[in-house]
């Protein structure tokens, strides 16, 4: 779990944050609420998760960001597949952007399926909403 002492360095690695402001108060906020899970490598902080409990009562992944010099090392599998296993015999649910190849292609192979959309969050991107069935 991500501790305030983090929070610069989960800044850091997160892509959105170079270019605004409220990400990093965002990253803060989840720290603060105690949904934010660390991803290390090599003892470097690499990347981030947040899950949270607060689609329609279900768990859901609100965020996975991975730095840019880490992705593609299978760092984005391993937080998927651990909030998998903190939410082991509930549904787990989670969203990206249809324009977001690669994260469709994550879910996918984390055994996602999807499960709907929501227009009008991001203009002209509709959001794709996945979910991993109970396990």
């Amino acid at each position: 779990m991500a501790i305030s002492e983090d929070s610069e360095a989960l800044c850091a690695v997160d892509t959105v944050a170079a270019t605004d402001d409220g990400r990093c108060r965002q990253i803060r906020a989840w720290i603060g609420s105690g949904c934010c899970y660390v991803v290390e490598a090599n003892g470097r902080i690499c990347g981030y998760g947040v899950l949270t409990g607060h689609f329609f009562g279900h768990a859901f992944i609100e965020m996975v960001m991975i730095g840019r010099e880490f992705r593609r090392q299978g760092l984005g599998e391993f937080a998927i597949v651990h909030f998998r296993r903190m939410t082991a015999g509930s549904k787990l649910f989670s969203s990206t952007n249809m324009s977001n190849r690669p994260m469709q292609m994550l879910f996918a192979k984390c055994g996602f399926k999807p499960s709907g959309y929501i227009d009008n969050l991001d203009n002209g991107d509709p959001e794709i909403v996945f979910v991993s069935p109970a396990a």
